[in-house]
């Protein structure tokens, strides 16, 4: 009798097991943070470790920052559960998000222009262009080309002034931001697109000569990136990060987001996006293959 009540009592564990979370959905140890390329692997570091203290304190476990070598092989690390969240650009996300259910869950808000930021087209001092149309024929540097505001909105800018590349003009791809601004400084391309936040930090730097180049044009308004979390990441776990964000107050954090604060997201935050995109690959179709 009391062998059969404990093979019972063995068989009843075995169900509960059975039904409870798998322990891949537990708490980490640690918080692993993407964060994308926009410039040097240790600029991107140095900018970001104010936020990394800081979560690093509110959620009283270790944080750690990794910077990807392009921006597709971050947004596939948190794609594949080699990341715990990432700062992801509306065109990363939207690629990725396609492949996996991913979830954004918050995005810098700013004074005056709230969740929002522009890219720019910049051109040597010295050039004759006047408007995007005459940069028909030239060569255009762009950064990575996944990136929203150093490739993809440029691109639609261009295509929205009737140039379409490689057909009006010639893409260069040099990877980052801040490598955009100095070839075409140095007239090493006649024209180059990218984030309007970069282009003014760089002046204000030191970093390129304001004497040496000129914005050509702004972009529309561009929905801001998002923080995303990867799919399984533990429910009780996500909501703890989720209140980390929304509620931080560290002025340093919010610095190199040039934020008032964090706000909440959602997918539809980048379906303005999605339509440049579609405006950009009706006549170049192949470019989206070039970034999944």
């Amino acid at each position: 009798m009391l062998a059969s009540l404990k093979r019972l009592g063995v068989a009843a564990a075995l169900i509960i097991a059975a039904a409870l979370p798998a322990t891949a959905a537990e708490r980490p140890d640690k918080l692993v943070v993407g964060l994308l390329p926009g410039e040097s692997a240790p600029t991107v570091m140095r900018l970001n470790e104010p936020l990394r203290a800081y979560l690093e304190k509110r959620l009283g476990l270790p944080v750690e920052l990794v910077v990807g070598a392009n921006y597709a092989a971050t947004g596939e690390a948190l794609r594949f559960d080699r990341l715990d969240i990432a700062y992801l650009g509306p065109v990363t996300y939207i690629l990725q998000s396609k492949h996996a259910k991913l979830e954004p869950f918050a995005r810098p808000s700013h004074e005056v222009v709230g969740p929002t930021f522009q890219a720019v087209v910049i051109v040597p001092a010295d050039s004759p262009a006047k408007a995007l149309a005459d940069l028909k024929g030239k060569e255009v540097a762009f950064g990575d080309p996944a990136s929203t505001s150093g490739t993809w909105v440029p691109r639609y800018m261009l295509a929205d002034a009737g140039l379409v590349s490689e057909r009006d003009y010639s893409l260069r791809v040099l990877g980052a931001h801040d490598a955009v601004a100095l070839a075409v400084v140095n007239h090493k391309a006649d024209a180059g697109g990218l984030s309007k936040p970069i282009y003014d930090r760089l002046l204000k730097e030191g970093k390129i000569d304001p004497k040496a180049v000129r914005v050509l044009a702004e972009s529309p308004a561009i929905p801001e990136y998002m923080w995303t979390f990867r799919q399984g990441l533990d429910p009780a776990f996500k909501e703890e990060i989720r209140k980390a964000f929304i509620g931080v107050d560290d002025a340093e954090a919010l610095k190199v987001f040039r934020a008032e604060a964090f706000i909440p997201s959602v997918d539809a935050d980048v379906d303005r996006v999605r339509s440049w995109i579609a405006a950009i690959t009706k006549d170049r179709p192949e470019s989206v293959a070039i970034v999944k």
